[in-house]
């Protein structure tokens, strides 16, 4: 596996049974540090195996930790899943800081297109019909986009920037680019929805003279779906460490390169709390903060009890092994 910052670590009892998996992300971000609570996440996977493991001396089965870097950009789940190596798992589990507890939703999937748009320089000023306007094919490709958006699911997503315009008002552009984020509740309705948008990447190209590639700049992410067996066992077991309050899945929320994890094995990933009352933004200094507090350190081992408490659950109990699994397959169908 050519992910130089991944890695795996394995406890195997040599018996047969349940494996289960715990997903420890790390990753910060430039000038915040902290700011979507990496620290948290990649201890409560390790601290999850960990504790687990010195739970299996009568269970069988194995744990393993996956480490899982640059979340905030490349996904590195992504790549890991394409090569298979969550596929052997019983059960996966992360958990996300936020500012409350809520149960494990669902993410849109996610695919990343880079529009370059390629004409023929001139100056603009005296011989304007002898260029062609890369730049005119990149404000056509947005207006042929908005136009799309009244015609698509309301829970998709299009929104894009232009990178490159042109270097002077008195050059016509003989290159430019935009690239588009596309979001959509399912994988299927991505694949639909990416072929629209490349349709009118060409067609902006064809009225305007120009010539577009088009190409992913960054991995594509499947939707999440969560495993509802697995995610009740992980709520009754954190109502069981004291966990009064835990809310029904976020209504707002965007993609993560979970969601590759989930179509490869039964997945979850929930949310606990960073701050004791009030709201914090991710994604900021003010959230680096919070994601360092003791409250937040005594929530963080809330989690880990609990995932290892589920771990242990499933390597015990077939029957709730056996829903999960079928549930998973079902939804694989």
């Amino acid at each position: 596996m050519d992910i130089p910052t991944a890695f795996r670590a394995e406890y195997d009892t040599g018996r047969p049974g349940a494996v289960i998996g715990f997903l420890s992300e790390y990753d910060a971000l430039p000038q915040v540090g902290h700011g979507c609570g990496h620290n948290l996440i990649g201890t409560i996977g390790v601290g999850s195996g960990v504790l687990l493991s010195k739970l299996m001396e009568h269970t069988g089965g194995k744990v393993i930790v996956f480490g899982c870097p640059a979340e905030e950009t490349s996904g590195a789940k992504v790549k890991m899943s394409e090569l298979g190596c969550f596929d052997e798992l019983d059960a996966a589990m992360m958990a996300h800081p936020e500012s409350k507890y809520y149960k494990s939703g669902v993410s849109l999937a996610m695919e990343a297109l880079r529009f370059k748009y390629f004409g023929k320089a001139t100056r603009a000023a005296t011989s304007p019909q002898d260029g062609i306007n890369a730049l005119e094919g990149v404000i056509q490709l947005f207006v042929n986009i908005n136009g799309l958006r009244q015609h698509i699911l309301p829970s998709a997503r299009i929104h894009g920037v232009i990178r490159n315009g042109g270097v002077a008002p008195n050059i016509v552009p003989d290159y430019a680019s935009a690239e588009f984020h596309i979001r959509a509740t399912s994988k299927e309705y991505l694949e639909e929805l990416s072929r629209k948008v490349r349709n009118c990447a060409q067609a902006s190209a064809l009225s305007t003279g120009t010539r577009v590639e088009i190409s992913n700049y960054e991995e594509s992410y499947c939707d999440l779906r969560t495993n509802q067996n697995l995610s009740a066992q992980v709520t009754e077991n954190l109502h069981l460490f004291g966990v009064e309050e835990i809310n029904e899945p976020r209504k707002s929320f965007g993609s993560i390169d979970m969601g590759n994890v989930s179509h490869r094995c039964p997945g979850i990933h929930p949310y606990f709390p960073v701050v004791d009352h009030g709201y914090v933004t991710a994604h900021s200094k003010d959230f680096a903060a919070a994601a360092v507090t003791d409250y937040a350190h005594e929530q963080m081992g809330l989690v880990i009890k609990s995932f290892a408490k589920t771990g242990y659950d499933i390597l015990t109990d077939q029957d709730l092994r056996s829903r999960i699994r079928q549930e998973f397959e079902c939804q694989n169908v």
